[in-house]
């Protein structure tokens, strides 16, 4: 952790993340403790201040702890609670608000600012890692109450234009070392839109959801 108030927010949440971890399958302690990481390196780039991006990672996804598949804001009282309680005032608090807001990889844009643009590096990095797909796709669909066909929806709705305009990462380090997983990542789900077009795919996962394979 980058400071002392970092260390003692992060040791609030995993014992937060740790008493949810039945059912913040995805958005669990694994994919936050990654995030805050990596957004770190990130910030790095850019030289700005780390300690308020590791907050803004540390805190980002509090909103699905509050409700299941939500939006960033929902979490807003739970992020000013903690943050808070490990020392930043209401002006940090503020900065930390807008860099989670503005990452959100939904309505995020090539003029955010360079603390979002590490953050949100970090956090579309887990979701284009090789092996999220395999192992945490199905804990997402779990965990957000959705089907395969909507998160399928969701990735290449939200993604395809971030990777068209150029700014599916936007730090160098990014761009260089992930963004042909990246690319194969949204190949992938775009082929899921398309399998399940077909009709006898469908049938197949409606007999495996009976069986409860699926």
């Amino acid at each position: 952790m980058v400071t002392t108030r970092t260390t003692l927010l992060a040791a609030e949440l995993e014992a937060l993340y740790k008493d949810r971890s039945a059912d913040m399958l995805f958005h669990g302690w694994h994919h936050i403790y990654f995030v805050a990481k990596k957004a770190i390196i990130f910030a790095e780039e850019f030289e700005v201040d780390k300690e308020l991006v590791e907050a803004a990672g540390l805190t980002h996804d509090l909103n699905y702890l509050v409700e299941i598949n939500s939006e960033p804001e929902v979490g807003k009282d739970l992020r000013a609670e903690y943050l808070t309680k490990a020392g930043f005032d209401p002006t940090e608090i503020e900065k930390i608000e807008t860099i989670v807001m503005s990452e959100h990889t939904a309505t995020r844009h090539a003029d955010i600012s360079d603390e979002s643009k590490a953050l949100s590096d970090a956090d579309t990095l887990f979701k284009a890692l090789p092996i999220t797909p395999i192992l945490f796709a199905g804990h997402f669909i779990t965990e957000n109450q959705i089907d395969i066909k909507r998160l399928a929806s969701k990735v290449v709705g939200e993604q395809k234009p971030l990777m068209d305009q150029g700014i599916y990462f936007y730090t160098n380090i990014a761009k260089n070392k992930y963004l042909g997983w990246a690319k194969v990542n949204l190949s992938l789900w775009e082929n899921v839109q398309q399998a399940l077009e077909d009709d006898d795919i469908n049938e197949m996962l409606s007999i495996a959801r009976e069986l409860k394979a699926i």
